[in-house]
Parts: structure tokens; C-alpha cells; sequence
């Protein structure tokens, strides 16, 4: 699956990126979110989220949801290395618990994409 983020912004690119803004908001997580291009849901204002440290999978969930204004009866779903995440770490553990993949991931399908920008 391609995800228009990915193919825009070479891996270099969205590394440092990921680094310089890790060392400017250390206690956020900068995360990119996109649509699975398949997706019939609405679409977000923006891909980029600095996400706090201390909020869960959970809670993000519940931000996204906010955003693009889904009722209660549809489904949302993000994927990370083609798993759905528990709703219960934070972001950055996530982040940690997948430290010896590529620090970007690109979930597989169905709603929108999560990726964590590095570090």
C-alpha cells in the first residue's frame, strides 16, 4: 500500500526531520497520520501531530476521531507494521517497543495510517 507522505519525503528527510523536532519538544512524539487511500471516511486538516508523551493510543485514537468527526457506529482503525496497537501504551512506547524497525511505520490498511517519526 503507498502512502502519499511516504512517497513525498525521502526516509532521510523524514528522519531528521523527526530528530529535529524530538530535540526541540522533547516531551512530544511527532506522529504523521494519513487516510489509507481506500478509506470512505472523512479526511483530516492536517497529516503532522506533535503528540504528548504521556497520551495513550487511546486517547490519540479518540483525538482522530474528534477531528474528522466519525459517529459512534463507524470503525476506525490504525495500524502499525501491519498490527493494530493496544489502546493502552503511550505513544512513545510504542515508538520504543518497535525500536528495531525503522523509526517511521506505515500500517497496512483500512482507515488511516500511523507513523511515529523518528527518534
Amino acid at each position: 500500500m503507498k502512502f502519499q507522505y511516504k512517497e513525498e519525503h525521502p526516509f532521510e528527510k523524514r528522519r531528521s526531520e523527526g530528530e529535529k523536532i524530538r530535540k526541540k519538544y522533547p516531551d512530544r512524539v511527532p506522529v504523521i497520520v494519513e487516510k489509507a487511500p481506500k478509506a470512505r471516511i472523512g479526511d483530516l486538516d492536517k497529516k503532522k501531530y506533535l503528540v504528548p508523551s504521556d497520551l495513550t493510543v487511546g486517547q490519540f485514537y479518540f483525538l482522530i476521531r474528534k477531528r474528522i468527526h466519525l459517529r459512534a457506529e463507524d470503525a476506525l482503525f490504525f495500524f502499525v507494521n501491519n498490527v493494530i496497537p493496544p489502546t493502552s501504551p503511550t505513544c512513545p512506547r510504542m515508538n520504543m517497543s518497535n525500536a528495531l524497525s525503522p523509526p517511521i511505520h506505515y500500517p497496512s490498511r483500512n482507515q488511516f495510517c500511523l507513523y511515529y517519526s523518528a527518534v
